[in-house]
């Protein structure tokens, strides 16, 4: 079982989604902050086309960088919704993330929308979603033999580190060939959670 690797237009796997381009106008952005989770709060983001940010850490300062970032990308002004429709994307990625760490939800189906990735990057992350399961951990040097690019396990890792939905694309999953943690953008103690969750770790002591 997988997370669902989706086209940003709706909910089917896809190996590679098509380009976005940004509307005349903009790309509406909704995003809230859950701060109810066990690794802390976190920023969730997402367009009509599906999810398209999960921020750790997401106090003030966070908060207004990434709100900027996505402003500055999708050409409007992300709008807070602490509400969001059960149907609704935002909604669903709130209802899957709490499930997932309640530990009742193991494949996230929340379309996703990758316009914040692409080229390798984007390749790498696809690859993740789409072959390493709930409880299961991959290599940085498998994965990259996976996308075709052997000599690319650095490349692989700094894939990971631009990963903009973490815990839904799984990055916490990759770990080093000698089962060292490796790196984690929200930082190990966070990655160590992850996979205590999923039951490859045992449960941290503090």
């Amino acid at each position: 079982m997988t997370t669902s690797a989706t086209a940003p237009g709706g909910g089917t796997p896809a190996a590679e989604p098509p380009a976005q381009r940004q509307p005349a106008g903009g790309t509406a952005v909704r995003w809230t902050v859950l701060d109810d989770m066990p690794i802390g709060p976190l920023l969730v983001a997402a367009t009509p086309q599906g999810l398209v940010k999960v921020e750790f850490r997401a106090g003030e300062r966070a908060v207004r960088s990434v709100l900027g970032r996505l402003a500055a990308r999708f050409g409007t002004e992300p709008v807070r919704d602490d509400a969001p429709a059960p149907d609704s994307v935002l909604g669903r990625a709130a209802a899957e993330l709490r499930a997932y760490f309640a530990g009742t939800l193991r494949d996230f189906t929340v379309p996703l929308d990758w316009s914040l990735s692409g080229g390798f990057n984007l390749r790498v992350l696809l690859e993740l979603a789409a072959s390493v399961p709930y409880g299961g951990v991959v290599g940085y040097q498998t994965l990259a033999d996976r996308v075709g690019e052997p000599g690319a396990a650095r490349a692989v890792g700094v894939a990971m580190g631009s990963n903009p939905l973490p815990v839904v694309v799984a990055c916490h999953r990759v770990v080093e060939s000698n089962g060292n943690l490796g790196g984690f953008g929200g930082g190990l103690p966070i990655k160590r959670q992850l996979l205590a969750l999923e039951g490859v770790l045992p449960e941290p002591l503090f």
